[in-house]
Order: structure tokens, then C-alpha cells, then sequence
């Protein structure tokens, strides 16, 4: 599986960004998606995840109703959609794909990633 994220940027707080992360290489429905994200000095940390089939999504607590995360079908894509943006957001994002269709949170349960796209927040 290849991931190819898209779509970061420098945004004000408050404001909205886009990412997707285009994959190729596995039968679509096969394998569940997952957003990650690492802030300078910390852990890569989970932000959100979808399953194979759409049908389980998770959030970070701290996402939660800010963040949604979607599969575009047509064009074999995760994006993640980010409102509401604050600093603490600044980061790193990475997309993920685990092998099997069952959404997890952990990324030790993911074998694949993309190269990551910066998200800045400024207040």
C-alpha cells in the first residue's frame, strides 16, 4: 500500500484546513485508514481512524467535533477534515493503513504510512 498525503499548511486559529492522503497498491475496502499526528518533541499520536467498510469511525477526545474523518470511494482517498483549528493542532500528519478492514487506534496496529504533512496554527 502507498499513501500520499496532500493538503497541509499554515492556517490562523480558528480556521480550516483539508488533508487527504491518496493510496493505491491494496483492494479498497480490505483495509481501515487512520490519521496520525506528531508535534516537535512528542509522540506521534493517534487522531482519528475509519474502517474498512466505513462503518467505524474513532476520534481523539480532543478532535472530537472538530475533526471529521471521510473515504472517498471514487478516488480511493482518506481526507480529514480540520475546523476550529488551535495551536495545539500544530503538527505533523501522517496517514496510515493497517492490513485488514477493522479501524484501531494504536499505530503499532499500522504497517503503512505516508511521508507526513505539516499542519502550522498560529494564534
Amino acid at each position: 500500500v502507498q499513501l500520499v498525503e496532500s493538503g497541509g499548511g499554515r492556517v490562523q486559529a480558528g480556521g480550516s484546513l483539508r488533508l487527504s492522503c491518496a493510496t493505491s497498491g491494496r483492494t479498497w475496502d480490505m483495509y481501515a485508514l487512520g490519521w496520525f499526528r506528531q508535534a516537535p518533541g512528542k509522540e506521534r499520536e493517534f487522531v482519528a481512524s475509519i474502517s474498512g467498510s466505513d462503518a467505524t469511525i474513532y476520534y481523539q477526545d480532543s478532535v472530537k467535533g472538530r475533526f471529521t474523518i471521510s473515504r472517498d470511494n471514487a478516488r480511493r482517498a482518506v481526507n480529514l477534515q480540520m475546523s476550529s483549528l488551535t495551536p495545539e493542532d500544530t503538527a505533523v500528519y501522517y496517514c496510515a493503513a493497517r492490513d485488514g478492514p477493522v479501524a484501531r487506534t494504536a499505530k503499532s496496529a499500522y504497517q503503512y504510512w505516508g511521508q507526513g504533512t505539516q499542519v502550522t496554527v498560529s494564534s
